[in-house]
């Protein structure tokens, strides 16, 4: 019997550690994290949907050229102080808010070894918690092109309290894109959610593995993951004994496989879209997609 507890996890993981070697040169003095899209950073909007999911406690895994990260989040009481003596009012309380929002807590990659050793770090904020895993450069609208709402971060919760173990959230990828993700294979349950059997990290077409319909009809499109897991703790006993691969980095699917095979594990449809910000388009996207909503609502 496993001795993880399967209450609503509170707990979510942040990983903003890697170099934002596809952002440069910007990225040589500024995170990619903390890239504005609209008039906030694009992690500032992660943050947000794990808030609207329920999730109080968050650790954000930082590098030591990323202290930005740590200042934004936290209280600045000389600059409130002054936008409050000056009338502004609402940008103060906007400050406060976003520093108040959830208990903070971070921790430093000590070298860049891959999304696996940087989940390794959050082991003893997460004990044998489960928790959310959520990519810090990566935006989800709702289905009302919204962003910072949990609906993605619910559906993963939603099947990890009802099967007792992981899930993550998956979204189709056309066949020719299919070597740029970590892919998956199974059957789907019902609409939206499927019980997987494989997981392949950055296969070629050939070698992806197949995802059924609940009529047993193979999809003609392979579904990826999104950006946004649930984890029981027992993804830390493989991740530490995973080994290093390409460029000496631990592959988180590698270990995410072998919990597959330890305790099952679903995937969850992606309701909305995701918007990679780790590269130029997708940021000019998100932030024409800000842009466009706040001006509907002024």
């Amino acid at each position: 019997m496993r001795a993880e507890s399967f209450h609503r996890p509170v707990k979510a993981v942040l990983p903003a550690a890697g170099f934002g070697t596809r952002f440069l040169p910007i990225t040589k003095a500024v995170p990619k994290e903390m890239l504005p899209v609209g008039d906030r950073p694009v992690i500032d909007y992660v943050v947000q949907e794990a808030v609207a999911a329920g999730f109080t406690d968050i650790l954000i895994i930082v590098s030591r050229e990323k202290n930005c990260i740590l200042d934004y989040f936290d209280r600045n009481h000389e600059l409130e102080r002054r936008l409050r003596s000056a009338g502004k009012h609402s940008e103060a309380d906007e400050l406060e808010r976003i520093a108040s929002q959830a208990n903070f807590h971070f921790v430093r990659q000590p070298e860049m070894k891959g999304l696996g050793d940087a989940v390794l770090q959050a082991q003893a904020f997460v004990g044998k918690d489960p928790f959310a895993l959520l990519l810090a450069d990566t935006m989800i609208l709702d289905n009302n092109g919204r962003p910072g709402k949990g609906d993605s971060l619910n559906a993963l919760v939603s099947a990890h309290l009802e099967h007792r173990c992981s899930s993550v959230a998956i979204e189709p990828v056309a066949a020719e894109r299919i070597h740029r993700y970590g892919v998956v294979g199974g059957r789907e349950l019902h609409s939206g959610q499927f019980e997987l059997k494989s997981m392949v990290e950055k296969p070629q077409p050939d070698e992806a593995p197949t995802m059924l319909d609940s009529g047993g009809q193979a999809y003609s499109h392979g579904f990826a993951f999104a950006a946004r897991y649930l984890f029981t703790a027992r993804i830390f006993d493989f991740l530490r004994t995973t080994q290093p691969g390409k460029n000496n980095e631990i592959q988180l699917t590698d270990a995410m496989a072998q919990l597959l095979v330890e305790e099952g594990f679903y995937g969850c449809r992606l309701p909305g879209k995701r918007l990679d910000i780790g590269n130029a388009a997708g940021l000019l996207e998100a932030h024409e997609i800000i842009l466009k909503g706040k001006s509907s609502h002024d």
